[in-house]
């Protein structure tokens, strides 16, 4: 995750081309039933004085956030879910019921799905990234955009070339990485990994 960027413009093809790459992730019954709203250049300004007004930058750890050249927001959007799986085909699922039908938010999942691929993607042009929570002003910055409300905002995503020398790095950075035999379970819960003497396994 990049928190300070240079102020160098990202060519618009090289976004069209993110979000293609984004486009393929997983999706439940190809819905893919999420959207991004691009901020560049004045957009951006405006995404900050709603979001983190002037007089709470003071105290901001991370000015050069500020500078990144684009800042998307990841929307998903349920009701695009409940509608296709009414269709035919996805009908016998039940989940057209509605969207307390589904067991989980796969609206929510696919978006985040995509969002993960588009971060991947960048990194892999040179760009730097970060996804952050949008704790202020939703409201008044959904309205801005003429987002219709029946859409979730995941989060924001900056998004731009890194800067050469970074100022410092996230709180959380020095944190230990969990090692795979932390993470898996061998066949069930209870079982560590790598516990399992099956020799079909």
């Amino acid at each position: 995750m990049v928190r300070d960027y240079r102020p160098d413009p990202v060519d618009p093809a090289l976004l069209e081309r993110l979000v293609d790459l984004a486009a393929r992730a997983p999706s439940a019954g190809k819905v893919q039933g999420w959207h991004l709203v691009a901020l560049r250049g004045a957009d951006t300004a405006r995404f900050w004085d709603v979001t983190l007004p002037a007089e709470r930058r003071a105290g901001f750890a991370w000015p050069g956030l500020l500078g990144a050249p684009v800042v998307l927001l990841p929307f998903a959007d349920p009701d695009a879910y409940v509608a296709r799986y009414a269709e035919p085909d996805k009908a016998p699922t039940g989940l057209g019921a509605g969207r307390e039908a589904w067991p989980a938010p796969y609206w929510t999942i696919d978006a985040s799905f995509a969002v993960m691929s588009l971060l991947l993607a960048a990194h892999a042009e040179g760009l730097g990234t970060l996804f952050f929570a949008v704790p202020r002003g939703t409201a008044e910055l959904r309205e801005s955009l003429g987002v219709p409300s029946r859409l979730e905002l995941l989060g924001a995503i900056a998004l731009g070339w890194p800067a050469a020398a970074p100022r410092r790095a996230g709180a959380s950075a020095a944190r230990r990485r969990r090692s795979p035999d932390e993470i898996l379970r061998d066949g069930r819960w209870d079982v560590p990994w790598g516990a399992s003497v099956d020799p079909a396994r």
